[in-house]
C-alpha cells in the first residue's frame, strides 16, 4: 500500500522490509477470516445498542425470556445453525442477520488482510500495523452499514474515535518504517472530503446528514493513505453507488424522489472501491489522457 526505497538501510531494516512468504499470508488470511467472525458477532451487539444507547457491556440476553446466552451459544454463525436459528430456552427466533453479519465480516476481513498483506512494500511491522488500521475501518465499515440502514443514523460513539483510532495506527505505521508522506496525504485527503461533503451540506442540508460529513474525514484518510487515485476514485463512487441504487428504487417504485435514502452505506463501499481498485483505476485514465 505504500513504497519505500531500500537504499540506505541496515541489515536489520532490509530484514524487516522482506515481504511475507505465501503461506504466511494465506494462514494469516485465514486467522483474519475467524477473527472476522468473531469481531462480526461482537459488531451485531453494536448495532442494536448503540443506536438506543445502550451498554455494549453486559452479556447477552433473550429479548424474549431474558435468559443469558451461553458460552458455546455464541459461537459465530455455527450456533445459529445448531439452535437453528431460535433460543434455546424459549425458542424465540433469532434473526438471520446476525449469522450474515458475522459472515460477512470475517469474508470482509480476509479480503482486507490478503490485500495489505500482497501489496504492501514496507516493513513487516509497519505492514501490520496498517493492516490493523483497514481491519478496524472493515469492522467500523459493517456496523455503520447497518446501523445507518437501521436507523438513517450515524453514530457519534463510531465514527468520532474513528479519527484517533486511524491517526494512532497509522502514525506507528511511519514510526516503524511506512513512509511519512503517506500520513501527510491521508491527513489532507481527511480534510479535502470533509470539506467536499461539508460543503453539500451548505448547499443541501436536507440532501446530506451531519454523520455523513463526519464520516467523510474518516473515509478520505484512508483512502489517501493509499493515494490520491484511490481518494478520487472512492469520493466518486460514493455517488455513483448511491445514484444507482436511488433510481433502481424509483423504477421498482420503492421509492420517490423526495425520498430519505441512507447514504453511509453507498460512502462506505464507494470507499471500498477506492481502496481495492483506486488506484489502478487512476492510473488507467491518466494514461488514456496523457495517451497521444
Amino acid at each position: 500500500m505504500s513504497v519505500q526505497s531500500q537504499e540506505g538501510l541496515g541489515l536489520t531494516e532490509i530484514v524487516m522490509a522482506i515481504p511475507l512468504h505465501v503461506p504466511a499470508v494465506i494462514l494469516t488470511t485465514a486467522f483474519a477470516g475467524v477473527f472476522g467472525l468473531v469481531i462480526g458477532s461482537f459488531l451485531s451487539m453494536v448495532a442494536v445498542r448503540v443506536p438506543v444507547g445502550a451498554s455494549i457491556v453486559p452479556g447477552s440476553r433473550c429479548p424474549r425470556c431474558g435468559a443469558a446466552i451461553r458460552p458455546w451459544h455464541t459461537i459465530p454463525v455455527v450456533s445459529w445453525l445448531m439452535l437453528r436459528g431460535k433460543c434455546a430456552d424459549c425458542g424465540e427466533p433469532i434473526s438471520v442477520r446476525y449469522p450474515i453479519i458475522e459472515a460477512i465480516t470475517g469474508v470482509v476481513f480476509m479480503g482486507v488482510t490478503w490485500l495489505v498483506l500482497t501489496t504492501s512494500t514496507v516493513p513487516v511491522f509497519a505492514t501490520l500495523a496498517v493492516l490493523l488500521a483497514y481491519l478496524y475501518l472493515a469492522a467500523i465499515s459493517v456496523v455503520l452499514t447497518v446501523i445507518d440502514l437501521d436507523t438513517h443514523r450515524l453514530p457519534n460513539a463510531i465514527v468520532l474515535p474513528s479519527y484517533i483510532v486511524a491517526g494512532v495506527l497509522l502514525t506507528l505505521a511511519c514510526v516503524l518504517g511506512a513512509p511519512w508522506e503517506a500520513l501527510l496525504r491521508a491527513a489532507i485527503g481527511g480534510a479535502i472530503l470533509w470539506a467536499f461533503y461539508f460543503a453539500i451540506r451548505l448547499i443541501r442540508p436536507d440532501g446530506m446528514g451531519g454523520g455523513d460529513v463526519k464520516l467523510a474525514g474518516v473515509l478520505g484518510a484512508y483512502l489517501a493513505w493509499i493515494g490520491w487515485g484511490a481518494l478520487a476514485v472512492g469520493a466518486f463512487a460514493a455517488f455513483v453507488l448511491g445514484g444507482i441504487f436511488g433510481i433502481a428504487l424509483i423504477i421498482a417504485q420503492r421509492a420517490g424522489r423526495k425520498t430519505a435514502i441512507p447514504f453511509g452505506p453507498w460512502m462506505i463501499a464507494g470507499a471500498w472501491v477506492g481502496i481495492f481498485v483506486g488506484e489502478a483505476f487512476g492510473s488507467l485514465y491518466l494514461g488514456l489522457y496523457m495517451a497521444p
